[in-house]
């Protein structure tokens, strides 16, 4: 089965994503910064919200989850190893498992980094990352290490291009132009940064993402490429040192 023909991408707070599809039986929605739009989208297709899925702690992409099951009934997934920072769980999973949800599966990836206990929900064709791969980048790291996230990451590579990277902030115009100062030469990403000006000119998300789109364009992806490692001053070291000095990078600019 195929997640990517019902996914709804929900804007919510200034500039963060909620996801909701349907699966068989099931409605369910990753992360909730807010309930209010969440509700409406619902409401507009006629859906009855029946699962959460949670990708973190942070408290925009918590901070409505009451709310909603207040609203809804809903059942929450999260990181049982991170049950203490999130919402209460009916569902608490770990890393390395699989959930059934509907007619789909997903695997739980360990994708710490920007927070430590951050979780993937990674579908046949849809991978729910929340801050960690992100459009045209990573998350900051708030709590792991540069080597924890560029190990998390590397996970992806696996994966079809063909997979939606759906993240959880419009980050991706800052994002390009940071790409752009380690490969101002690539093709690639200067038509993904046209692109995605034109949507954001017309007010429409630029998040899902492919895979293909983050292994062309995304700096945190491409640190076995001369190019960046040459920009970022580590030819001769590891990938892991060339992502590490790519991430320093992003935050000072």
């Amino acid at each position: 089965m195929t997640l990517a023909p019902s996914l709804v991408t929900i804007p919510c707070l200034k500039d963060n994503y909620a996801f909701l599809f349907r699966t068989g039986d099931r409605v369910a929605v990753v992360d909730v910064p807010e309930a209010g739009p969440i509700l409406a989208a619902l409401e507009e297709r006629g859906w009855s919200l029946t699962d959460i899925l949670l990708t973190h702690h942070h408290w925009d992409h918590v901070d409505g989850v009451a709310d909603l099951v207040d609203a809804t009934g809903a059942k929450v997934w999260g990181n049982a190893e991170d049950a203490a920072r999130l919402p209460p769980l009916d569902h608490p999973i770990r890393p390395g498992e699989t959930i059934r949800l509907g007619d789909d599966e997903a695997q739980v990836w360990d994708v710490s980094g920007h927070t430590i206990g951050h979780i993937a929900y990674v579908f046949d064709d849809v991978a729910f990352t929340g801050d960690s791969l992100m459009a045209a980048g990573c998350g900051r790291l708030f709590e792991g290490t540069p080597g924890r996230m560029h190990e998390s990451l590397s996970q992806f590579a696996a994966l079809s291009d063909a997979v939606l990277i759906a993240s959880g902030h419009e980050y991706t115009a800052s994002n390009l132009a940071f790409a752009a100062t380690l490969e101002p030469g690539n093709p690639a990403l200067n038509s993904r940064a046209a692109e995605v000006a034109a949507l954001n000119a017309e007010g429409a998300p630029s998040v899902p993402s492919t895979l293909g789109e983050e292994r062309s364009t995304n700096p945190f992806l491409r640190s076995h490429v001369d190019a960046i490692k040459a920009a970022t001053g580590t030819i001769g070291k590891s990938d892991a040192d060339t992502f590490a000095a790519a991430r320093r990078a992003k935050d000072a600019f």
